[in-house]
Parts: C-alpha cells; structure tokens; sequence
C-alpha cells in the first residue's frame, strides 16, 4: 500500500524545485550577458599581461610576422 505525500512534502519539493529552476535561469542570465562576460575575459587577460607579459608579446609578435607574410606574398606573389 502506498502512503500519500502530506502537502508540507509536497510544499516543500515545489519551493526547493522553483529555487533550483531560479537558480538556473540566473546561471544562464549570467552567460547570455555578453557585457558581462565580456568584462570577465578582459579582466582575466588584463590579470595574465600583469603576471607574465612575455607570452603576449611574443605571440603579438609572432602575429605580425604571420601577417605581415600574408600581406607581403599577396603583393610580391605570382599571379
């Protein structure tokens, strides 16, 4: 025989699901806010060039060479 749920369990599994169900439209707020994360990514970029900067200019550096070759075979290649 099965037992029926009183109405305190029955409240109490609604209020727990609708704050797990607002919780996870927070957290999918928080993703979809491209300023947000925007800021997230910049601070975090911001944090890494104060630690170590050398990584960044080097590949800085390595992406100018890399264009600077694509602009230069684009003018001086065989057509």
């Amino acid at each position: 025989m099965s037992e029926t749920p009183s109405s305190d369990s029955i409240e109490t599994r609604i209020s727990a699901t609708r704050s797990e169900l607002a919780q996870t439209l927070d957290e999918i707020e928080d993703r979809l806010n491209v300023p947000k994360q925007v800021g997230k990514l910049t601070a975090k970029v911001q944090s890494s060039y104060a630690e170590n900067p050398v990584p960044w200019i080097i590949g800085a550096t390595a992406a100018v060479v890399v264009i600077g070759g694509i602009v230069a075979w684009a003018i001086f290649g065989d057509d």
